[in-house]
């Protein structure tokens, strides 16, 4: 093609950019071949789970360095991403959000708003430099982090106390009733009418940016959501399809590191929480104290007028300030600040350090001979390919996972 081109274009080549695509393989790592039977067609794959989930999962496996190996579950997951994107959108439908006249999002007050207008300018810059660099598969997985993660597991989480969602399976603790809670909850936040509508066209803006950003990837879903939300509040700054609007281009002066640092001490201390009551086997109906031990007075304020979300995402009965810990606490670091979860009345601690023990020394078995098989110079010189690279692969996961139960046993340590 080049020297075609080249010949028939007097002399211009006709492409300025090559960018040459990994080898599509089957899940196992081997080539595909319809006498190994091992062939995936795109057509039964696209008719099963959707030609975005497809376009998706080879666009996030698309490395220079790596050949793709293709299977169901990776697009079933890709395909359950689509299908996040839908429900928030509902969700925010359903909130009322929409977009606002004369909208500015440098000039929105609330820390969740701020927050997350500067995570999708980040997103944006980096989805953008990514596509420029041929970078796909950074594209995709930067696009899903911020999709799944920033936008619909904590932004609608965060924002519901501020739109008068609180959502609490349980009844609350100590006589307080689920609409009080609530009115504390949007009382902290500064949630008047004012942030409502503020926080519903952020929620808008946001969902207009991410339909851009995902659209290349996604065409489909995202024009079909663009078509939906359409005539919701003021008109978008382009009408007509999606794939003609203009890509966008956020500055970095929207970036609020203050907010930043408020939002993730409370996401990282709810996030952490979970990890300590999962590690340990906390049941989901305990509700134990989160003790604030040591920490800045910022950072106590911020805890304390998040107090009624932490308790209601993390499940405790109080955030409470304490001097030291009491006997039985689980002790854990977020952003520097020391807080604690009392759990020991909650679990059989010796029953706890055992499961832990034997599931350390499982996995440093497991880690010895994967180990030793793959110091072997003739194992990794006859094994085909894929055999060691999955080999690989288990170690690194047999690593990780070691490490996180001997963090769960060292806290476990800590309880008299």
């Amino acid at each position: 093609m080049m020297m075609q081109g080249i010949h028939f274009m007097d002399g211009q080549p006709p492409f300025k950019r090559i960018f040459i695509n990994a080898l599509v393989r089957d899940a196992e790592g081997k080539k595909m071949s319809k006498s190994k039977g091992n062939v995936m067609d795109p057509l039964e794959l696209v008719d099963d789970y959707g030609a975005d989930a497809l376009r998706f999962t080879l666009t996030a496996m698309s490395g220079q360095a790596r050949d793709i190996k293709l299977s169901r579950e990776r697009i079933e997951g890709y395909r359950n991403f689509g299908t996040k994107l839908w429900n928030a959108t509902r969700f925010t439908q359903m909130n009322g959000a929409q977009r606002a006249e004369g909208f500015d999002p440098a000039r929105v007050k609330l820390p969740i708003n701020r927050w997350i207008v500067g995570e999708t300018t980040r997103t944006a810059q980096a989805v953008t430099a990514a596509l420029a660099a041929c970078g796909f598969d950074a594209a995709a997985e930067g696009l899903y982090r911020f999709v799944w993660r920033q936008y619909c597991d904590w932004y609608v989480e965060l924002s519901k106390p501020v739109l008068g969602k609180p959502d609490e399976p349980n009844p609350p603790p100590q006589g307080v009733d689920r609409e009080a809670r609530g009115a504390h909850a949007r009382s902290a936040w500064g949630a008047d009418e004012a942030a409502r509508d503020e926080t519903r066209a952020t929620a808008a803006w946001v969902l207009d940016v991410i339909l851009k950003l995902l659209h290349p990837v996604m065409p489909f879903l995202t024009e079909e959501l663009w078509g939906q939300t359409a005539a919701l509040g003021a008109p978008r700054d382009h009408t007509g399809f999606l794939m003609t609007a203009p890509w966008p281009q956020l500055p970095s002066s929207l970036i609020d590191p203050k907010a930043d640092a408020e939002i993730g001490l409370i996401v990282e201390t709810i996030a952490e929480g979970r990890s300590v009551r999962a590690e340990l086997n906390v049941p989901n109906s305990a509700r134990p104290s989160l003790l604030v031990v040591d920490a800045t007075p910022a950072q106590r304020k911020v805890l304390q007028d998040a107090a009624p979300l932490i308790m209601q995402m993390l499940r405790v009965a109080e955030v409470k300030i304490v001097d030291a810990p009491p006997p039985g606490a689980i002790p854990y670091v977020v952003e520097g600040a020391t807080l604690a979860l009392p759990v020991a009345e909650f679990i059989d601690v010796a029953a706890e350090r055992a499961r832990l023990g034997k599931e350390v020394g499982n996995l440093a078995s497991d880690i010895d001979r994967t180990a030793k098989k793959l110091a072997n110079a003739d194992f990794v010189a006859r094994a085909p390919e894929e055999v060691v690279e999955e080999n690989r692969e288990r170690l690194a996961d047999a690593e990780a996972a070691k490490t996180k139960l001997e963090a769960a046993l060292a806290r476990l340590g800590a309880v008299v």
